[in-house]
């Protein structure tokens, strides 16, 4: 097929080689696919499941995990914002950021997909994707890929022209990480520094140019570093549920390198992400309501999964990839919302005052 030979010579170009397997022939594909007879996707027409499948609609871990970063740095920027960022403000820019998610993470699941089209037949837990039991094309897939990516494009011009800047580098990484499987044992490394890339675009979003301000550059790196650590953390656990499979296939993956310390290298990783975490609230100048709740909260929660998680139980590991999104990124926003409420009420007196004296 002229479009896998498309793919064969691009893997060759980045200097990778797929792993040793062959694509499977069709007498020998997955043949146990049940559809969904439960959730949003059972109600859709039979014909649009596997597509609903393939961007994993039923599964939307994945999209928090890709939002929360947009919203860490909404709410770290709002503050910052010269005037202050409204409610309505706030509020509208998440809304377009989740969009922007939901969208942003079929098209990576696509992306991935058609890359490991050869692979995930031979991992038990991805075997019956779409592409995998060609339940959809490969030409297919391409072009659902553009009407995804045309669409998140539509999202991103409803920002300020400078955030179309910003954005546009991110889909390099967006295409790199299902290669980086191939060559390192890192590339959940790659996975972070594509799905944190949200927490440099709300200052943008808000109106903060980057490039003049040495305080906003400061805290959004610390911001974007410390959700680089949080993906080290996450999609470690998320990795052990493959981890026999990924072997045999050849592909590399972060839980292997650390099979036998994987509770010490979780340890390293969140505390990482809480120091960063708190450096990026002091470069932005956040007040206790951040450090106690975001900091002390996310030190919280990931020390609590880090201790119960059981890294060989594949729905255990699953639970706390799944819930995981919640606690840490939950507690992590609720600070920095009441941090941004709170100073936000201090600013509103002074700005009372100083439109009476000005008339």
């Amino acid at each position: 097929m002229v479009i896998d030979d498309v793919f064969t010579k691009l893997a060759k170009s980045t200097g990778t080689t797929e792993p040793p397997v062959k694509p499977l022939p069709i007498h020998e594909l997955p043949t146990t696919y049940r559809p969904p007879t439960t959730g949003f996707i059972s109600k859709l027409p039979a014909s649009w499941i596997p597509y609903a499948e393939l961007i994993r609609l039923d599964k939307p871990a994945g999209t928090y995990y890709l939002f929360f970063p947009c919203l860490f740095s909404t709410l770290l920027a709002a503050p910052m914002a010269a005037p202050m960022a409204t409610p309505v403000e706030v509020l509208t820019t998440t809304a377009l950021f989740f969009s922007g998610a939901l969208i942003m993470r079929g098209a990576g699941c696509t992306i991935n997909d058609l890359w490991d089209r050869n692979l995930d037949p031979y991992v038990e837990r991805t075997r019956m994707r779409p592409i995998a039991r060609r339940a959809i094309s490969v030409e297919n897939a391409i072009v659902y890929l553009g009407a995804q990516l045309f669409t998140g494009l539509a999202i991103l011009l409803q920002f300020p022209l400078p955030c179309l800047y910003y954005a546009v580098p991110s889909l390099l990484l967006v295409t790199t990480y299902p290669l980086a499987k191939r060559v390192t044992h890192y590339p959940q490394f790659v996975l972070g520094l594509t799905f944190s890339w949200g927490a440099i675009m709300g200052f943008p979003a808000l109106g903060i140019d980057l490039v003049s301000n040495p305080s906003a550059v400061a805290a959004a790196a610390a911001l974007y570093s410390s959700c680089v650590s949080w993906t080290l953390v996450y999609d470690m656990i998320y990795a052990y549920m493959d981890i026999k499979d990924d072997a045999k296939a050849g592909i590399k993956s972060i839980a292997q390198a650390h099979e036998h310390n994987a509770k010490a290298a979780l340890s390293v990783f969140s505390a990482t992400q809480v120091g960063l975490l708190v450096a990026a609230g002091y470069f932005a100048g956040a007040g206790p309501v951040f450090f106690v709740g975001s900091c002390g909260g996310a030190a919280l929660t990931l020390a609590t999964m880090i201790r119960r998680v059981n890294i060989k139980d594949v729905k255990d590991c699953w639970w706390w990839f799944k819930n995981g999104a919640w606690l840490t990124g939950g507690v992590v926003s609720f600070g920095l919302l009441g941090d941004y409420l709170y100073r936000r009420t201090r600013e509103e007196p002074s700005t009372v005052v100083h439109h009476a004296v000005l008339g």
